[in-house]
């Protein structure tokens, strides 16, 4: 069976000729490993990183076809690879090889992100490679840079970053035709003076990294365009940047700048300055007033330290990865979505970079107990496990839960095995909001749930008696003896069960050893509501064992000696679960509290589907708690109209649910949320279950407007949660819920134009971007044009445009700009990027998100291909994750 196709080596900026095409022949499973290694080699290039076994494969090239791998001149490996250290000997003879890739970054954790490879050195033989002009060793492990790579008079682009450099050479500065450099994500404090002997260095990337001076001999950077220093500790920059006359964008955010030299503002070439989340608290004339200048997140015309800001300050975007520097001095840090942290002095013993992202929450990894509620997004904070001398606070804002009776609030960790309760305190500082505080000595993933009161003891060999907060007459007695070792038990009660059947509150009891006890625990449980000893007919009660997941309910009243008193239930057991005492005539007790207790743990929800008043193409979906119906539409009906909302039904929480568009009316199937054509929703009680998304339609709309519908749809049954409780009474799809009324106009003319005008623009035809990263096309330029509206202005600005471009001829003026912008741009390979950041900066987010669904979608087709034609491998590896060629 043969595959056969032709993949493009994409084209980077380093590249000056054409790419030279590689084709990849037959599957593996077919010729086996070592046939199919020698088809990987095709005229001068070898890109085996996408192979787990990459090394492998080159040292059988090497064994098998010598003479054609030393004519290799572009070759790729990843750093991921056991055999890395066998084949970097073999490099030094490669002597025609112009570029070489040993990236980590391969393997992924539990939550995705990408794991260093293991290279720590190179061979000092490497050094005699004269012909290299490229290396890129990111996602790596080195803590040194090799000396060889000094030695390498061609190189022109070398990327060491997401590394662990302390520090660069003193003589860093002979790599004489260097025009490229990134050192971002190390942990470099100092630069040498050499670096200004790169005469010829157009982009210097030393971001986020622990830099906290920078040499006058910068200045001497004659070449240098793009010159990034953000997330460093720098409270100063040199005069000297001032005589970078090249210069073009400079990135000093997230620092602890005081002042900023107003030589800056002479820059004749100075198109972007970015100053935000600094301690600037006043900032030259000549640069406050220059259009492009950014200046959020400091704390400008304050005359006294901030109370917020303390040592440094930090301002993001919720969802995007962000960084703030702490040093030995402590800092209070207050994120845009409402998080805090406190550093106290000594935490930190240096400085030290904080990463900080917020993930929605997967079910996958966020595992919720029974009745457990989520109260929050998820905080990853980096580097995972970094521990600190005294502990931090964390404070986070959390959704209000419904009511705090039987139920507290904790913060919970991941500790990357499993997860854990901190010990938290809550706050209410008004009305609607909620903050939840945890110290904590090291960083990893954060969110806080809302949990049955949980009440806990340490049983020693003496024995010690339990007692329910919630219900104090439940209590569980253990004697002396009754184990050799202390251990932890602990209690959680759910009372007051609105059921049909008379029963008693719901208990669990739980341990941290696997043994049984040694001697019989006491229990004793209320007798159900207005049953007493006086009345209880012994026949009619019944005690109930459940597992731990509730999914089987036995009835153990045989089993048990049970004695009663005026009001309670008391009986002994060796191990613990679920109890339950019932009071009913019926006989299978097993199967109804089977099907009781599942309901306890539903919610009632309604489904509503929205339209925007100015564009109907523009639809919000979303899922709410029947309670929170009516205030959700009153929030949204000066914007949005729709039909009322669907009747109710019952979901769990963390349940999986689809949304399908019908009757002629669809949205872009290759979105990363898709499944099977259908929208992917994930239901938490407590958060907004919301998208908002742009639909379209197959059917002409220019004489008529189209009817349509959107039905919701369960996801396949959850493991845990029985078929028939999530399975519709009627309906020909059993997992059908509701379906809701969405209706698009008729088409109307735009701008005075006949209705075919977009369908007939005159720009030729273009793509933004490359194959690996995926493309914007005409049609997807066209559709965020129609959407600009008022704000089209200000992006033409962001992405560069002049004034007199933009206010020429105001007809079609959006889509003059946006095309005109792109077919300068359609060579630039950060073009795409460009236009996303150019719309978060415009306060156009919902474009930027499409922008990158669009590009995600292009990232999973190449993948996609690549796996088409054999080269398969079981962890995505997507270049696109680091943040340069």
């Amino acid at each position: 069976i043969a595959a056969e196709a032709n993949l493009q080596e994409p084209q980077s900026h380093w590249q000056s000729s054409a790419p030279v095409p590689l084709t990849y022949k037959l599957k593996e499973r077919a010729l086996g490993a070592p046939a199919l290694a020698a088809f990987c080699l095709a005229d001068n290039r070898l890109n085996l990183d996408v192979y787990l076994d990459g090394c492998r494969r080159f040292l059988q090239l090497f064994e098998g076809r010598r003479g054609e791998v030393l004519q290799v001149e572009f070759l790729r490996l990843s750093s991921n690879d056991r055999l890395l250290g066998t084949t970097l000997d073999i490099l030094p003879h490669l002597k025609h090889l112009k570029s070489l890739v040993i990236k980590g970054g391969h393997a992924r954790d539990e939550f995705g992100s990408c794991q260093h490879g293991s290279l720590t050195s190179l061979p000092a033989d490497m050094g005699n490679l004269r012909c290299l002009t490229h290396l890129d060793l990111t996602f790596n492990s080195l803590s040194t840079l090799p000396s060889c790579i000094l030695h390498l008079s061609s190189l022109r682009v070398l990327l060491v970053s997401h590394n662990r450099l302390v520090v660069l050479p003193e003589d860093f500065g002979c790599l004489s035709k260097l025009t490229f450099f990134s050192a971002m994500k190390n942990q470099l404090k100092d630069l040498p003076r050499s670096i200004g002997d790169l005469a010829v260095l157009q982009d210097l990337d030393l971001s986020e990294n622990a830099l906290e001076f920078i040499p006058e001999e910068v200045g001497n950077l004659h070449n240098c365009t793009e010159l990034d220093l953000s997330g460093n500790c720098l409270s100063s920059i040199p005069d000297s940047l001032a005589n970078l006359k090249c210069l073009r964008r400079l990135h000093l955010h997230s620092n602890l700048l005081v002042t900023v030299p107003a030589s800056l503002a002479r820059l004749p070439n100075l198109s972007r300055l970015d100053l935000q989340n600094n301690c600037l608290r006043a900032v030259p004339p000549e640069i406050q007033t220059l259009p492009f200048v950014r200046l959020r997140g400091n704390p400008l015309g304050e005359t006294e330290p901030s109370p917020q800001a303390g040592n440094c300050k930090a301002s993001a975007a919720l969802g995007s990865d962000q960084l703030f520097t702490v040093t030995s001095e402590g800092c209070k840090v207050i994120l845009a979505c409402g998080i805090h942290f406190y550093f106290p002095p000594g935490a930190a013993s240096d400085p030290l970079q904080i990463y900080f992202r917020t993930l929605a929450p997967d079910p996958q990894c966020v595992k919720l107990q029974h009745h457990d509620v989520l109260l929050s997004r998820v905080l990853e904070l980096q580097p995972h496990g970094a521990k600190f001398q005294q502990e931090v606070q964390i404070s986070m804002p959390y959704a209000s839960p419904q009511t705090l009776h039987q139920r507290e609030v904790v913060v919970r960790t991941f500790s990357g095995q499993s997860w854990s309760d901190l010990r938290t305190r809550v706050e209410q500082k008004r009305k609607s909001k909620h903050v939840a505080h945890c110290s904590v000595l090291h960083f990893s993933w954060f969110l806080v749930v809302s949990r049955l009161v949980q009440n806990e003891c340490k049983v020693p060999i003496e024995g010690t008696l339990l007692f329910s907060s919630v219900d104090p007459n439940i209590k569980v007695t253990f004697p002396p003896g009754v184990t050799e070792q202390t251990r932890t038990v602990k209690m959680q009660v759910l009372a007051g069960l609105k059921v049909r059947c008379l029963a008693s509150p719901l208990l669990c009891l739980s341990q941290d050893s696997l043994m049984d006890f040694l001697r019989p625990v006491r229990i004793q449980l209320p007798l159900p509501p207005g049953v007493t000893g006086i009345n209880l007919d012994q026949s009619r009660l019944h005690l109930l064992h459940g597992d731990l997941q509730g999914q089987t309910w036995d009835d153990i009243t045989s089993q048990v000696v049970l004695e009663f008193t005026h009001l309670y239930a008391v009986f002994e057991v060796t191990h613990f679960s679920w109890y339950w005492l019932w009071y009913t005539t019926k006989t299978y007790i097993g199967g109804i509290a089977k099907k009781v207790y599942e309901r306890l743990r539903m919610y009632q929800v309604n489904f509503i589907a929205l339209q925007r008043k100015k564009d109907p193409e523009q639809v919000l979906l979303q899922c709410v708690p029947k309670h929170k119906v009516d205030p959700v539409l009153k929030k949204l009906q000066d914007r949005y109209r729709g039909p009322e909302p669907s009747d109710m039904v019952e979901m769990f929480e963390g349940e999986q649910f689809f949304a399908a568009f019908e009757g002629g009316i669809s949205i872009v199937m290759d979105r990363p949320d898709c499944v099977d054509g259908r929208l992917s929703f994930t239901f938490y009680s407590h958060l907004k279950n919301m998208k908002e998304i742009y639909v379209t339609s197959s059917v002409d709309r220019k004489d008529q407007a189209v009817k349509g519908q959107v039905s919701f749809y369960r996801g396949a049954v959850p493991e845990s949660i029985p078929e028939e409780a999530s399975r519709r009474r009627r309906g020909p799809d059993s997992l059908w819920l509701v379906t809701l009324p969405i209706k698009l106009p008729r088409l109307k003319p735009r701008w005075g134009e006949n209705p075919g005008a977009l369908n007939g623009f005159s720009f030729p035809p273009l793509n933004l971007g490359n194959a690996e990263t995926g493309y914007l096309t005409q049609a997807n330029l066209l559709s965020i044009a129609r959407r600009m509206g008022a704000d089209w202005q200000t992006i033409g600005l962001n992405l560069g445009l002049t004034y007199q471009q933009i206010e020429r001829d105001l007809d079609k003026q959006i889509l003059d700009m946006l095309f005109s912008w792109a077919q300068q741009n359609s060579e630039d390979p950060d073009c795409v990027s460009k236009l996303i950041t150019a719309m978060k900066e415009s306060g156009r987010q919902d474009i930027a998100d499409e922008v990158e669904t669009i590009i995600e979608l292009g990232r999973q087709k190449y993948r996609e291909s690549i796996r088409r034609v054999g080269l398969e491998q079981d962890s995505s590896t997507e270049d696109s994750a680091i943040a340069m060629v």
